[in-house]
């Protein structure tokens, strides 16, 4: 576990509170449920688990993954039996092949990961990854710029795998600390 991770996010939610406050889904999440068929569903980096509510409250089983023990432990707390959370070290995570029929990934990226999640799709397996990007316009300058996604970029790793089904550029929620840009993409895993 990258211990170093787990102290700044646990010291990030323990010191703001407003953090563990529930909040909505991704607005776009629900376009991509719709599609799904099948119920299993894993949530990458789900912090307090706004999103992994809103799927176990529409009936998904869900796996919550995040680094920090306080965000798990307040997810914990919303007692949905068909959520089990676990706490690990994403970047050294590699999740089972043809495994989940949806797997969500906001305001994360790793771009070594997305590739291992596509392949953990199930046939007709739906992915959706949003997360923030580089523009002019951001007011949080970021603490590493490789975190931010470059315009369009989110479509550049599915060119030969995937069908894209919905792809957008906007400002993030209205309830966030910044106004920043963000990408979302929904792909559905091709049967080849």
């Amino acid at each position: 576990m990258a211990i170093k991770d787990k102290i700044k996010w646990n010291e990030k939610y323990t010191n703001n509170k407003s953090l563990l406050k529930r909040r909505p889904q991704s607005k776009k999440l629900l376009n991509a449920i719709k599609i799904v068929k099948g119920s299993l569903a894993l949530d990458v980096a789900c912090g307090v688990g706004r999103n992994s509510i809103f799927l176990a409250q529409n009936g998904f089983e869900v796996e919550a993954l995040d680094i920090s023990s306080v965000a798990l432990e307040e997810l914990d707390k919303s007692n949905y039996k068909n959520i089990k959370t676990k706490q690990i070290d994403l970047e050294n995570y590699c999740p089972k092949e043809d495994s989940y029929n949806l797997i969500v990934m906001t305001n994360y990226l790793d771009r070594k990961l997305i590739e291992k999640l596509y392949k953990a799709l199930k046939k007709d397996g739906i992915l959706f990854i949003e997360t923030y990007m580089f523009h002019k316009e951001n007011e949080k300058p970021p603490s590493n710029p490789n975190f931010l996604l470059k315009e369009n970029e989110l479509k550049t790793f599915f060119k030969e795998e995937g069908i894209i089904l919905d792809y957008e550029e906007f400002f993030n929620e209205p309830f966030e600390m910044y106004k920043m840009r963000k990408q979302a993409i929904i792909i559905k895993k091709s049967n080849n």
